[in-house]
């Protein structure tokens, strides 16, 4: 089993069918490479990093930007048996440096322009980029499920990087979503909206199209959110996958209507939680659903709607067939079930097929995530009747409103549910020694609309007393991570 043959092989794609196509402005196409040519430049770098004196096992850093040679590096590692470690262009060399040095990798592959980290590591620049994607020969390597593929980073609760490892079966790990969230055809052109070095991009954008034969649509150009609406028709999208925050600037800048991508047939959102205002205002707007995912770093998407799946706005859907997903009580210790419509704990089974390898040189950490044979996602969530799941948030991020635990998530979509309300992050704010108000950061639909009092009377009706915002604070913007995710500490 090895991860970059299982995608590029998996549909017995015909070698002259597309396989990727990098557009720009107005969907002018600006790269197309076949599912043969992706096929050979791949295996040429996976011979290449062999020819460099690399070993199988060995950790390889990429700090490339957004363009074709990542997923050309990402896949080529993999397939001669190395371990790719992606990162964003974005980050510093101080960034890097952390990355290198709590991964020991072997070498630094980079592009002549991202921050490079300080280290006595390979370093291979651009014109060694140029001689691994030209090398004669390379093969996949004999790697088993359950070896190493890839190490991803993902920021903990201190902020410190921690390395989550993926074996090779990750890829199979992915099936369930691919009739559960996607519906996908091989003759689908999925068109994402992230950058290459985005995990979610390697997965949803990559990974899952040519795992079935489609085509992959990566955007290169400006980001202003009013190019989306013709980028998808341009591209002949027929799904197209984004952030809910960039769903939520295509519709206010966008001209859309029920008119606009006739090709489309559904879009796509991970990342966070999409509110239910977003989710009906993109169905009024375009006659399309719109389908939620629930993941994470450590096993990918594993809740969603789908085609066979029915959204039901604010909840992200049903686990996939096939996963083994519960929500565990609280405060139990063994495998205590929550019950319906009680918060509890999401978790995983240890038997999931997608399910990381554990936390790099963590040991302990990766133990103690686990339960009773349960992978501990960190996500509190409860269960309706009709299986539907409905996300409460991360534990780490429950407020403590004067001995109440409450969730930012749940008051977050209530008020987000305001029609004067754009977006709105909530977070608990120190006002002396012990003492924490939770406050509501708002951007309002209409600039310079300020009312706190219409707001907090709605959030009077709609929540207990010890849930509702003490304070409310206009702002034009939410602070956000790379990946679009609020930054609720940054409010701070």
């Amino acid at each position: 089993m090895n991860l970059a043959r299982y995608c590029l092989t998996n549909a017995s794609p015909a070698p002259g069918a597309g396989a990727l196509e990098v557009v720009g402005p107005n969907g002018v196409q600006k790269e197309l490479w076949t599912y043969g040519e992706i096929e050979r430049t791949i295996l040429s770098v996976a011979g290449g990093l062999t020819e460099k004196g690399l070993k199988r096992g060995d950790r390889i850093l990429l700090r490339l930007g957004h363009s074709s040679d990542f997923p050309l590096v990402f896949f080529g590692a993999i397939a001669g048996g190395f371990i790719p470690i992606p990162t964003s262009e974005m980050l510093t060399a101080a960034e890097a440096t952390a990355i290198l040095e709590d991964s020991a990798a072997a070498a630094v592959i980079h592009d002549g322009r991202t921050a490079l980290p300080r280290g006595n590591s390979l370093i291979l620049g651009p014109q060694d980029l140029l001689a691994l994607k030209a090398f004669e020969g390379g093969d996949y390597a004999d790697t088993t499920a359950d070896d190493p593929a890839f190490l991803i980073y993902t920021s903990g609760t201190s902020g410190t990087p921690k390395g989550v490892l993926h074996a090779q079966r990750a890829a199979i790990g992915r099936t369930p979503m691919y009739k559960g969230w996607y519906g996908i055809f091989s003759a689908d052109r999925l068109l994402h909206a992230g950058a290459f070095n985005w995990t979610y991009t390697l997965g949803v954008g990559l990974m899952d199209p040519w795992a079935n034969g489609a085509t992959s649509l990566v955007y290169d150009g400006p980001r202003d959110p009013e190019i989306w609406p013709g980028l998808i028709e341009s591209c002949k999208a027929t799904l197209f996958a984004a952030v809910p925050s960039l769903y939520r600037r295509l519709l206010k800048y966008g001209d859309v209507d029920t008119g606009s991508f006739p090709f489309l047939r559904h879009g796509l959102t991970a990342g966070e939680a999409l509110p239910a205002g977003l989710h009906d205002e993109w169905v009024e707007r375009t006659g399309r659903p719109l389908y939620e995912a629930l993941g994470m770093s450590e096993i990918s998407t594993y809740i969603s709607s789908g085609p066979s799946v029915p959204t039901r706005p604010g909840s992200p859907g049903k686990p996939q067939t096939g996963r083994k997903v519960a929500i565990l009580t609280e405060d139990g210790q063994g495998e205590d079930f929550a019950a319906i419509d009680e918060p509890g704990l999401l978790a995983v089974h240890e038997s999931e097929t997608g399910l990381m390898l554990g936390y790099w040189n963590r040991p302990e950490e990766t133990a103690a995530a686990f339960r009773a044979g349960w992978f501990l996602t960190g996500d509190r969530a409860r269960a309706d009747k009709d299986g539907y799941y409905w996300y409460e948030g991360r534990a780490d991020d429950l407020m403590n409103a004067f001995g109440y635990r409450v969730a930012p998530e749940e008051v977050e979509r209530t008020l987000s549910a305001h029609p004067d309300v754009l977006e709105v992050a909530v977070t608990a704010m120190p006002v002396r020694e012990g003492v924490s108000l939770i406050t509501a950061f708002v951007v309002p639909r209409t600039p310079g609309r300020h009312d706190e009092t219409t707001l907090a009377a709605w959030a009077h009706d709609r929540l207990a007393e010890y849930k509702r915002p003490k304070a409310y604070r206009f702002v034009a913007s939410l602070p956000r991570t790379p990946s679009g995710k609020i930054r609720r500490k940054a409010l701070i």
